[in-house]
């Protein structure tokens, strides 16, 4: 979690619209796009099976079009660029510092230790494949690792979500469902009509996985509970290896050593997160 807002500079700054935009791209096409290049010329299928929990129609109005625009070669390097010019904007004296140095070299050692288990983490795979960028460059290099682990995690949890027969819907329901996201904002990000998550919703109550007080007010039933906590422990599992590989103490060294940059990309609002977990000192 630590780590986290260091990945999500590229969702979250203010300058990204403006980058994709040069290249033509509108609306939620650079989301799909950017995130989707590491794929090639994918499809929309291909983009809701990988990302899993976006309407259909939200893709479809994304991608391929996006792909008659701007090649995916050229939306990673403007991936690149934003991260870049947010830290510079928003963390400048975090971009070469001595700590996001070693944040870097050792979220690359994970990073590479998760591309020897490549299997059934098509995302990931995709991300592994891109060169990596410069070590001139720490704090680049630490986005770029960390979006690796990131989506070796993301895939594993899609595996432990579709072994739980739960579909993208399902898992977007539950999780509003835990309290952590308003039903609002999460009906609005991921885009499904009112009648298809209505419909979701009551499946989930038929289930005994949810319950409802109103339209906006949802919560995990104990059943729904105990099938959250195996779906969170699988994939902490599946997610594990490059971290047991490090060992306790060097993952410790590495949250001290990102977290003033990760601190400072919060406190500038380029994430989700308003503050991050205790500090490991």
């Amino acid at each position: 979690m630590t780590l986290e807002p260091i990945h999500a500079i590229v969702y979250f700054s203010p300058l990204a619209d403006t980058v994709y935009s040069t290249l033509g791209l509108v609306g939620r096409q650079g989301y799909f796009a950017s995130r989707s290049a590491a794929l090639g010329l994918a499809s929309a299928e291909l983009v809701r099976s990988t990302f899993f929990n976006f309407a259909p129609d939200a893709v479809n109005g994304a991608i391929p079009s996006a792909w008659t625009v701007a090649s995916p070669d050229l939306v990673l390097g403007a991936r690149n660029e934003i991260v870049r010019m947010s830290i510079a904007k928003f963390a400048p004296d975090h971009a070469d510092s001595e700590a996001t140095q070693t944040a870097a070299r050792i979220a690359k050692q994970a990073a590479l230790i998760a591309t020897e288990r490549l299997d059934g983490r098509p995302l990931f795979a995709a991300h592994a494949a891109l060169p990596w960028p410069s070590d001139d460059e720490p704090a680049l290099v630490l986005w770029h690792a960390q979006t690796l682990l990131r989506e070796y995690r993301g895939d594993g949890h899609i595996a432990a979500l579709v072994t739980e027969g739960l579909s993208g819907l399902d898992a977007h329901v539950t999780h509003i469902a835990t309290g952590q996201m308003p039903v609002s904002i999460m009906r609005t990000t991921r885009s499904w009509p009112d009648q298809v998550f209505d419909r979701a919703v009551e499946s989930l109550v038929t289930r005994g996985l949810v319950s409802r007080a109103d339209d906006l007010t949802l919560s995990l039933t104990l059943q729904g509970s105990q099938q959250r906590d195996r779906i969170e422990a699988l994939t902490d599992v599946l997610s594990e290896a490059p971290y047991v590989a490090l060992g306790e103490s060097t993952c410790a060294e590495l949250r001290r050593a990102a977290r003033p940059l990760s601190q400072a990309l919060v406190d500038a609002g380029l994430s989700p997160l308003r503050k991050l977990p205790p500090s490991d000192d």
